[in-house]
């Protein structure tokens, strides 16, 4: 098994996405701390995982604090005696337009999503670098982070920062051989479950059938153990030169995407001022100007869910 003696922490694993990445994350060798705030929730995952011959233990806190951090941390060297991996995973959504959303929405989703990753790797790189552990760092990212959406501006804010600071720290954690990366998971979730669009497709994998190819080659849309085998090779070492990326998954479909670049550069003798901007921009830069949010393909009419009575 390719991750076998590797420790991996796994928060929000108590469940969903989370609980499979840390169930391949086992099958794979590696002994796994559960996190999620609910006892019984991390109990009941834990159980699957060593009735399954795996090894785990829990650990119940709330992402986002220090202490949180440190305690996830401990407890990976209590139970298994050292760390070599961390998937930052827990979040919570507050969906909602921007003058519905309240500071406590916006607060909330940012501790848990984008400071529950920085504290989270902070400790974890400490433990690395100071026991000279080639560690991996894979954050959970969003198409939201890389795309927008309507309705989440907090989580959207929290996706895109998450992938700026693994930019960050893929150049910053290099010299240490510790690796860190982005994955965007594209796949059905209790979220996903509530949009009719994708209603054939949920309703395909819950009576346990294979989604159709619609969803899993047209929008790269599949099931939670779609997307863990890449959280797997990531944390191995055959992904030792993978740094520093965002990698998109779900169904048949993996996607490196891109960072930021100029689409269009132009120059203009003395500088850009109001006036030249305003008899120029159009034609040197409207056709460059970048699309926002995601845009599907039309359903197939035999995909299309059931008009409401």
């Amino acid at each position: 098994m390719s991750l076998a003696g590797k420790v991996a922490i796994v928060t929000g694993s108590g469940r969903g996405l989370g609980l499979s990445y840390a169930q391949e994350l086992s099958r794979q060798g590696a002994s796994v701390i559960i996190n999620d705030v609910d006892m019984a929730t991390v109990e009941a995952a834990v159980s699957a995982i060593t009735e399954s011959g795996g090894k785990a233990a829990g650990v119940v806190a709330a992402v986002g604090s220090t202490e949180a951090a440190k305690a996830l941390v401990a407890g990976a060297i209590e139970n298994f005696g050292r760390l070599d991996i961390l998937v930052t995973n827990a979040g919570v959504l507050r969906d909602k337009s921007l003058l519905k959303m309240t500071d406590e929405d916006f607060d909330l989703v940012i501790n848990v999503h984008l400071r529950g990753t920085f504290t989270c790797v902070r400790e974890a790189y400490g433990y690395f670098k100071e026991n000279k552990v080639a560690g991996r760092i894979i954050a959970i990212g969003s198409p939201t982070g890389q795309r927008g959406n309507f309705g989440q501006t907090n989580y959207a804010a929290a996706k895109a920062g998450i992938v700026g600071m693994v930019r960050t720290w893929a150049l910053e954690m290099k010299r240490a051989g510790v690796t860190a990366n982005v994955v965007i998971p594209v796949a059905a979730t209790e979220m996903t479950k509530t949009v009719p669009f994708f209603s054939a497709a949920v309703q395909a994998d819950e009576r346990g059938e294979v989604m159709p190819d619609f969803f899993r080659r047209e929008l790269g849309f599949g099931t939670a153990d779609d997307v863990a085998g890449l959280i797997a090779f990531l944390a191995s070492d055959a992904a030792a030169d993978v740094n520093g990326q965002a990698i998109g998954v779900g169904g048949d479909r993996i996607q490196i995407w891109s960072h930021p670049e100029a689409v269009n550069t132009e120059f203009h003798a003395g500088g850009w001022d109001y006036e030249t901007l305003t008899s120029e921009f159009s034609t040197r830069f409207g056709e460059y100007q970048q699309s926002v949010g995601e845009k599907f393909p039309e359903l197939p009419e035999e995909l299309r869910p059931e008009p409401v009575k």
